[in-house]
């Protein structure tokens, strides 16, 4: 686990925020398939789905800036500012024979090499040297992502009915730039 240095700055809100200075950590050069990653996409749209792939964003204490929602009461807002979903359980549905995609399910980080078993509410994950999420919950899949499953099965990535396989909404902690390409690492939930 690295040494985190916190201070507090002014967001763009103008609430107060943490930053994240990471002290003495080294490169990643290989993924540890348990609490170690790497970004493969991020993922924006105005609204609605499929989000498409950016080379970068900013996030801030809303998520990803330039991404939107259609339906505002079941996403966005402080406690689902981020949506996380890992590669290998997209490419796993894809030899299911889903037509799931990267960004087709809505997803604003997709990961790779991370234990998804692992990804779950109060865990902690760094993305990139600046940001720090925590998930809040597990994404409930809506009738918006249907396209992207067999007979439009989208409850194929409900965690009550499949645990394992959904995606997962997190709050920021810490603002800053992610890029493709940046490590992301599992950090044990607070204590």
């Amino acid at each position: 686990m690295p040494l985190l240095d916190r201070q507090e700055k002014k967001g763009e809100t103008g609430e107060a925020v943490e930053t994240v200075e990471e002290i003495g950590m080294p490169k990643l050069h290989s993924l540890d398939y348990n609490r170690t990653g790497v970004i493969v996409s991020l993922n924006l749209s105005g609204g609605g789905v499929p989000k498409k792939r950016v080379p970068d964003a900013k996030v801030s204490l809303l998520g990803l800036d330039g991404d939107g929602h259609n339906d505002e009461k079941h996403h966005g807002g402080p406690d689902r500012a981020v949506c996380l979903y890992s590669i290998e359980k997209i490419h796993a549905l894809q030899a299911e024979g889903h037509p799931i995609d990267v960004g087709t399910a809505g997803e604003n980080v997709t990961v790779e090499g991370l234990d998804w078993d692992q990804v779950v509410p109060g865990t902690r994950i760094q993305l990139g040297d600046e940001v720090l999420l925590e998930v809040t919950a597990f994404t409930t899949p809506c009738k918006t992502i249907r396209e992207s499953f067999i007979e439009e099965r989208f409850v194929r990535i409900s965690h009550k009915v499949y645990p394992g396989w959904s995606r997962v909404y997190a709050r920021v902690i810490c603002e800053g730039e992610v890029h493709f390409g940046d490590p992301v690492e599992l950090l044990p939930a607070p204590e």
